[in-house]
C-alpha cells in the first residue's frame, strides 16, 4: 500500500484533525482568553484546507484511499469546498455574537473544525463503516454546538432534542446498514451494488429504506423534519446558520452518493420514497412558514422547503439531476448564510437582537438598507 498517496488524498481531514486537537489543548490551557486567536487559527486552517481541496493535482479524477474506504473525486471536492466555505463564514460571525451574550469560548471553533472533518469524511466515504464514522463525528459535534449557550434554556433544550432525535436517526441508519451488510456480505459501495444487482431481496429493500429514512432526518426532509424548527430557534444564531448550510451540504451529498452508488441499481426501490419526501417537504415547508412569527423558525421551514426542491433532482435518478442538485446547493449555501448574517445584524436601539416579525416592524424606516 502506498500510504503516502493515501495521506495526500486525505490530507485535509488528517491536517484539520491534528490542528483541532492542538487547538483543543490550547483552549484547555488558556480558557476564554485565547478564544479569538483560536477562532482565527481555525479559519486559517479551514481556508488552507479549502485551497488544498480545490488544487488537488488529480484534478478531481477519482482515486481511492485506505482500501476503498475513501474516494477523492470531483463530487467530493465540490461538496467539501462548500462545507469549508460555510464553516469559515459561521466562524467569522460567531465572536461578536457570543461576546455580546456573556463570553466567547475557544471550544466553539474546535467543535466546528471537528464537524468539518466529519462532514469531509461523509462526502468522501465509499464504504458504510467510513460513512458512519464521519456521520457520528459530525453529529456529536453538532449536539454540543446546539447547546453551546449553556445559560440559555432554549439552547439547552435544542441540544437535548437534537441529541435524542439525532441518536434515534443514527440508530435507524445503523440498523439499515446492518441489513444491507447482511444481505450483500460487504460494506463497500461497489460491492453492495454488485450484490444487489444479482439478488435484491425483500430484506435488502428494508435495509435500503431504513438507511434512506435515517438520512432523511439528517437533511430535515418530511416526515423527519420535526426537530428542525425547535433546534433552529433554540441554538445560537451562528450555530443555526451552520446547521442550515454546511451539514445540509454534507447530508445531501451523502444521500446522493448512497442513492446513485450502492443503491443505484435499485432506483425503483427508493425513487417513489424520495418523490414523496420531496413533494411533502415543499408543501410542509411552504405552509409551515406562513404561521411563524419567530424569524429563525421561519428560516427553518424555508430550509425544509428547499430540501424538497433538492430532492427533486435526486428523484430524477440521472446525472443531470445530480448536477442540478449540486448547483442548487451552491446557491442555497450562499443564500442561507446571507439570510442569517442579516438576522445577526438586526438590533434595536439598545443593541438587543431582534428575533420576531413584531420586533422588526418598521424596519424599512429605521434601517432601509437592511430591510
Amino acid at each position: 500500500m502506498d500510504y503516502a498517496s493515501f495521506l495526500h488524498l486525505t490530507a485535509t481531514e488528517v491536517g484539520l484533525s491534528a490542528i483541532a486537537l492542538v487547538l483543543l489543548l490550547v483552549t484547555a490551557w488558556t480558557g476564554a482568553k485565547a478564544a479569538r486567536g483560536i477562532t482565527i487559527a481555525a479559519v486559517a486552517a479551514l481556508f488552507g484546507a479549502l485551497i488544498f481541496t480545490v488544487s488537488l493535482p488529480n484534478g478531481g479524477v477519482p482515486a481511492e484511499a485506505f482500501g476503498g474506504l475513501i474516494r477523492a473525486d470531483g463530487f467530493a471536492m465540490f461538496a467539501k469546498s462548500l462545507i469549508y466555505l460555510a464553516t469559515i463564514a459561521c466562524l467569522i460571525v460567531a465572536p461578536r455574537y457570543f461576546e455580546s451574550r456573556g463570553g466567547f469560548r475557544g471550544e466553539y471553533a474546535v467543535l466546528m473544525v471537528f464537524n468539518a472533518v466529519g462532514m469531509g469524511i461523509m462526502v468522501s466515504a465509499v464504504d458504510l463503516m467510513a460513512l458512519y464514522v464521519g456521520l457520528e463525528l459530525s453529529s456529536l459535534s453538532s449536539y454540543v454546538l446546539a447547546s453551546f449557550a449553556r445559560k440559555d434554556e432554549k439552547s439547552s433544550e435544542a441540544g437535548l432534542k437534537y441529541f435524542i432525535l439525532g441518536g434515534l436517526a443514527s440508530g435507524i441508519i445503523l440498523y439499515g446498514m446492518s441489513l444491507v451488510y447482511g444481505f450483500s456480505g460487504t460494506t463497500s459501495y461497489d460491492g453492495i451494488r454488485a450484490a444487489f444487482t444479482v439478488d435484491f431481496s425483500t430484506g435488502a429493500m428494508f435495509g435500503v429504506v431504513f438507511v434512506l429514512a435515517g438520512l432523511a432526518f439528517k437533511v430535515a426532509a418530511v416526515p423527519f423534519h420535526m426537530w428542525t424548527p425547535d433546534v433552529y430557534e433554540g441554538a445560537p444564531t451562528p450555530v443555526t446558520a451552520f446547521f442550515a448550510s454546511a451539514p445540509k451540504v454534507a447530508a445531501v451529498a451523502m444521500l446522493v452518493r448512497m442513492a446513485t452508488g450502492p443503491f443505484g441499481g435499485q432506483v425503483e426501490a427508493w425513487q417513489q420514497i424520495v418523490i414523496f419526501a420531496a413533494l411533502a417537504s415543499i408543501v410542509v415547508g411552504a405552509l409551515g412558514a406562513i404561521g411563524q412569527n419567530n424569524l429563525k423558525r421561519l428560516l427553518a421551514y424555508s430550509s425544509i422547503n428547499n430540501v424538497g426542491f433538492i430532492l427533486i433532482g435526486l428523484a430524477a435518478a440521472t446525472a443531470e439531476g445530480v448536477s442540478g442538485v449540486m448547483v442548487y446547493l451552491f446557491i442555497y449555501v450562499f443564500m442561507t448564510i446571507g439570510s442569517f448574517v442579516a438576522l445577526l445584524m438586526l438590533r434595536d436601539g439598545n443593541g438587543q437582537a431582534l428575533a420576531t416579525f413584531d420586533d422588526i416592524s418598521g424596519l424599512s424606516t429605521t434601517s432601509a438598507a437592511l430591510a
